[in-house]
């Protein structure tokens, strides 16, 4: 039976794991390792200050205490998979709100798949994208779309093979809309992510200053070919979007050697 390693950024506990969970446990061996608490927007980090826990927490489910979601890929592959075995795939999700445009350097999400694809493992980052800061998550949305979606995204690469070459992985995100209202899928480029500065200073009761970093609209500069993840999302599809870890500029290379040059 294939085996696919499940993690996540918002929590061993949250709801969108639970779904990836009932969703994939039919058609594959399922081992969860992901945070003890929430670390969005943790980026593609390692925990090398302090030691990390690996809880049990029932059968083939575990939690990383204070761990990131590269934490947990890092120390699942090493000491849960041993002798040359490893998962067939490794899915991280189903986050809480959109991963696109250059939010995927910051996801926690993304960075799981970073590290299981840096490991020689296939990986996907699904993310739901939400409405009025995820109230319609909150109301008890039923991730009918992403279950469709992940699910047959996971068989056809374990029935088949990864559909990308080395350190490469898929982000997925779904529009908040019912499966009856999406007009497809669409393989699409990250897009341009236009932000803002949303930073609130507030004093505690000892008159220290203190400062919460709030959440960013969802703006984007639109692509000259509508071809990017925010315009699919808003087009009511479903976006897929193919992703390298290689961030060298190619194009400039050549530009900077002429302008070291001169």
């Amino acid at each position: 039976m294939k085996h696919i390693l499940l993690t996540n950024d918002d929590g061993f506990d949250a709801i969108g794991l639970k779904v990836l969970i009932e969703v994939l446990k039919p058609i594959a061996k399922i081992t969860v390792v992901a945070p003890a608490k929430n670390k969005s927007a943790c980026g593609h980090s390692l925990t090398l200050d302090k030691p990390l826990r690996l809880d049990n927490v029932e059968d083939d489910y575990y939690r990383v205490d204070d761990g990131s979601p590269s934490d947990c890929i890092f120390i699942s592959l090493n000491n849960l998979f041993k002798d040359n075995y490893k998962p067939d795939l490794v899915i991280s999700g189903i986050n809480i709100g959109a991963n696109m445009g250059e939010d995927i350097t910051y996801s926690g999400t993304a960075a799981a798949a970073m590290e299981a694809v840096l490991q020689g493992i296939p990986a996907i980052a699904i993310s739901q994208v939400c409405r009025d800061k995820c109230n319609d998550i909150k109301n008890g949305w039923d991730f009918a779309l992403a279950k469709q979606t992940i699910a047959n995204l996971a068989k056809k690469i374990l029935d088949n093979n990864f559909p990308l070459e080395e350190r490469k992985f898929l982000n997925v995100n779904i529009p908040p809309i019912k499966p009856e209202e999406c007009n497809g899928v669409k393989v699409t480029k990250a897009g341009y992510r236009e932000y803002g500065n949303d930073t609130h200073r507030h004093n505690n009761p000892r008159g220290e200053e203190f400062y919460w970093i709030g959440l960013h609209p969802l703006i984007w500069k639109e692509s000259s070919d509508k071809s990017c993840d925010f315009e699919a999302i808003k087009a009511n599809y479903i976006s897929i979007t193919p992703i390298m870890l290689d961030l060298t500029s190619y194009n400039d290379i050549k530009n900077i050697e002429n302008w070291l040059n001169n």
